[in-house]
């Protein structure tokens, strides 16, 4: 698909305008010294500190925001450096026009340390939340509050409708996504495809047409590797989502994801012989490494290395795994026409348009001062966004955001066009959004023992949804 460049600061003033409105309506509420601003002599401040003096040269784009000299908003996430210094650098500017400093705060615990500095009377301005469960959590216990809206029109303008849902708590937004990531991916090597004649398929029927030519060529089509530690087994249930939304659609994977279908259902037992006939035959897998019970051993990391040797011919794995090649070959070149690159896993139902597996971070906030609404703006705008993906290593769901922006060819650009699809059928990871005990617990077990052990498909989702939590 193609995404409309838009001039900078163009859209931003939509967005911002309605920054404007709120910053204006929180005018009659308390503010801290820290937000209020010395109003030039030819302009005058609103009680809420925010200034209505024409902008500094260059900072036109962020009129809207408004300024607060010596203003402060913190945020909390759980992302380290080097990415913290690809955040700053990105919302300098609006620091630079604006006056508000964002400071920032990552830590390796911050999913234990965010709810006790909640309960503690010490919550941040702004955090970044890893997954919707944990948004779930926190409003049960009244911690963050509804996302202004400014940062609803942002949203519903630029995003796919599911990233909203996701951001969503019993019918009140609270938090607009930020960082995306791409599941639903094939790593392949371009040089052996073109070396050997192959195409990259375009459907369900051409990729396996694919993989049994392979066969047919003496090269086992499938690498694959589940092992990863205390988390060994979560590969699998990627694989097992995919499918799920492919065959079924959105609709049936929500009621999947919330459990009013059930793991032992005639629809789950469907995908799980899809997936065996797909990661469990004999045929497909697992070169590089043994036969099928190799696959729960294989450490994930590692599952691809056999591509570039041409002892297999593709693994399914997400975007993030653009970082692994150079561990298996220092010179190899991640590119269309390169060592490694990776392919749009087919759609299975002609019903279900573009499904795509993915991920990200959401913003929310748990103070509504003027500079904190005017900062949550300013980070759910196309605007931030493009700046922070030219600073590279980052994809953002946001449709504003111009494909020229990030690098020609990158496994970031072709994430970032199948994300940004506003018809696409986007759903996040289903074991993330499951309870704990199921998605980080059962499921991985099972799904590692339907592998290393044979287990009976049927017994594995009986066993799953036993761990479900009762209600």
């Amino acid at each position: 698909m193609s995404v409309p460049t838009r001039r900078r600061g163009v859209a931003l003033v939509v967005g911002a305008s309605a920054a404007v409105l709120l910053l204006a309506a929180c005018g009659g509420s308390s503010t801290s010294d820290e937000s209020t601003s010395a109003a030039p002599a030819s302009s005058s401040a609103d009680s809420g500190g925010e200034t209505s003096a024409a902008p500094a040269a260059g900072c036109e784009a962020y009129a809207a925001y408004g300024t607060f000299e010596g203003a402060s908003v913190t945020l909390f996430t759980s992302i380290l450096p080097p990415e913290q210094q690809k955040f700053e650098t990105a919302w300098a500017e609006f620091e630079e026009c604006t006056g508000i400093d964002i400071v920032y705060e990552g830590s390796d615990q911050f999913e234990a340390q965010l709810p006790t500095r909640i309960a503690g009377g010490n919550a941040p301005d702004l955090a970044f939340i890893p997954q919707p469960g944990l948004l779930v959590k926190l409003v049960e216990t009244g911690g963050p509050v509804a996302a202004p809206d400014s940062v609803t029109a942002l949203v519903d303008q630029y995003w796919n409708p599911a990233w909203k849902a996701y951001g969503t708590v019993d019918g009140t937004f609270y938090a607009a996504p930020l960082g995306s990531n791409m599941k639903s991916f094939v790593w392949y090597s371009p040089k052996v495809f073109s070396e050997k004649g192959y195409t990259v398929p375009t459907t369900w029927d051409e990729l396996f047409a694919l993989s049994d030519q392979m066969v047919a060529d003496g090269v086992k089509p499938w690498c694959g590797g589940i092992e990863s530690g205390g988390a060994t087994g979560w590969p699998a249930t990627d694989w097992l989502e995919q499918i799920m939304l492919r065959m079924y659609g959105g609709d049936v994977y929500d009621q999947w994801v919330n459990h009013t279908l059930l793991f032992d259902s005639p629809e789950v037992t469907a995908a799980m012989d899809t997936l065996a006939g797909w990661m469990k035959n004999p045929e497909y897998v697992n070169a590089g490494f043994g036969d099928v019970k190799t696959i729960a051993t294989t450490g994930f990391q590692q599952a691809g290395e056999p591509i570039l040797k041409g002892e297999c011919g593709m693994l399914q794995q997400a975007s993030f795994y653009a970082n692994f090649w150079a561990e298996f070959n220092p010179d190899a070149v991640v590119a269309e026409d390169g060592d490694a690159y990776a392919f749009y896993l087919p759609a299975m139902n002609d019903n279900v348009p573009t499904p795509v597996v993915g991920g990200g971070e959401f913003v929310t906030a748990f103070a509504d001062r003027p500079e904190v609404v005017a900062a949550q703006t300013f980070l759910a705008s196309p605007e931030f966004a493009t700046a922070k993906v030219k600073e590279g290593t980052w994809v953002s769901a946001n449709s504003g955001v111009p494909l020229d922006a990030y690098a020609p060819g990158s496994i970031d650009q072709l994430s970032a066009q199948y994300l940004t699809d506003p018809q696409g059928t986007f759903r996040f990871d289903a074991s993330d959004l499951m309870p704990a005990a199921v998605g980080a617990g059962a499921m991985w077990k099972e799904m590692t023992a339907w592998f290393a052990e044979d287990k009976p498909t049927q017994q594995v989702l009986k066993d799953i949804d036993a761990a479900w939590p009762a209600e």
